[in-house]
């Protein structure tokens, strides 16, 4: 007690030990190892991320599709063939001869075309841009046109019994038409990608990108039967724009310059078509790209194929490659 009354006198007569007092407090509890509190730190303020543009030659959809099979179109000499025929063992080859050249809509993405009565029935691709069109073979002029809407990728173009049915992409849906008014009459779903379109006199013929080839029944659209395509090197793949001709189905190869000549009940290729060069690149004043139109005028025997903006339809005689 003689102590404290002893510190209690101190403090009252010199306040700065009191303050000595607490510092020396603490010290001590620092030196004891007892944690004060951390003053608590914001964390850093985060740089949100403009969106980043991308450079696309044609108007991108709401999600565009990671597998996307159409990139924007180069110049020069269409890719090689994929797969390149190495060896046709035996299979016969055809290169061409132009009988005549027509005006195209340099503008009009050709996923499919077909002749009847006169004219060109075209299918124009691309989001945004699809659209059915009847086209005068002449000069080119488009002469009547029915607009897709936005969010579909037209393909491929069929004509049953008075009916245009255009293919969709990556959309599974079928768009049916009046031949003469292009009034939209309903629409038919599948379950795989759409490409190219024919028909056999009995069945509608259906490319999916595939090496397969679809049968459908041109009511119900339900599968009836299926082939697959095949060389000598094995499974064609890439199968695109479809025309049947005299009994086959022949069949753009996407990026290629080539045309397979398809036996509709085994699937074999029983020929092939070289088109290489028959656009001449250094006359074209805008991009074009590949090689994708096929149309039969079996009345007359002619055919003719174009490709994806391209300037020019091509009526051709074929050659056999000696």
């Amino acid at each position: 007690m003689k102590y404290l009354s002893t510190i209690h006198r101190l403090l009252k007569t010199d306040y700065r030990l009191l303050v000595v007092g607490l510092l020396t407090a603490v010290f001590l509890a620092a030196c004891s190892g007892t944690p004060s509190a951390p003053t608590a730190t914001p964390p850093p303020a985060l740089n949100t991320p403009t969106a980043v543009p991308q450079d696309t030659a044609y108007p991108a959809p709401t999600a565009v599709p990671t597998n996307n099979p159409y990139p924007a179109p180069t110049t020069g000499v269409p890719p090689t063939a994929y797969p390149a025929p190495q060896d046709t063992s035996g299979i016969p080859t055809y290169t061409y001869r132009v009988i005549n050249s027509y005006p195209h809509d340099p503008n009009a993405f050709t996923q499919g075309l077909l002749w009847d009565d006169g004219v060109f029935y075209e299918s124009a691709g691309l989001y945004n841009q699809s659209s059915l069109r009847r086209v005068d073979p002449e000069t080119g002029e488009v002469l009547q046109l029915q607009g897709v809407p936005p969010e579909y990728f037209a393909e491929g173009l069929v004509l049953w019994d008075d009916k245009l049915i255009q293919l969709t992409w990556q959309e599974n849906t079928a768009f049916i038409y009046d031949k003469d008014s292009f009034e939209k009459l309903g629409e038919f779903s599948y379950p795989t990608e759409g490409w190219g379109i024919t028909h056999d006199g009995r069945n509608l013929i259906m490319s999916d990108g595939t090496a397969n080839l679809y049968f459908r029944d041109p009511e119900t659209f339900a599968e009836t039967g299926r082939i697959e395509v095949r060389d000598a090197n094995g499974p064609v793949v890439r199968l695109n724009e479809l025309e049947y001709i005299d009994g086959e189905i022949w069949a753009n190869v996407w990026q290629t310059s080539r045309i397979a000549r398809i036996d509709p009940a085994t699937g074999q290729v029983t020929g092939w078509i070289d088109l290489s060069g028959i656009l001449d690149n250094t006359t074209l004043t805008q991009q074009a790209d590949v090689l994708n139109g096929i149309a039969y005028d079996a009345e007359n025997g002619r055919l003719f194929i174009t490709g994806k903006l391209w300037p020019t339809l091509f009526e051709i005689e074929l050659i056999p490659d000696a």
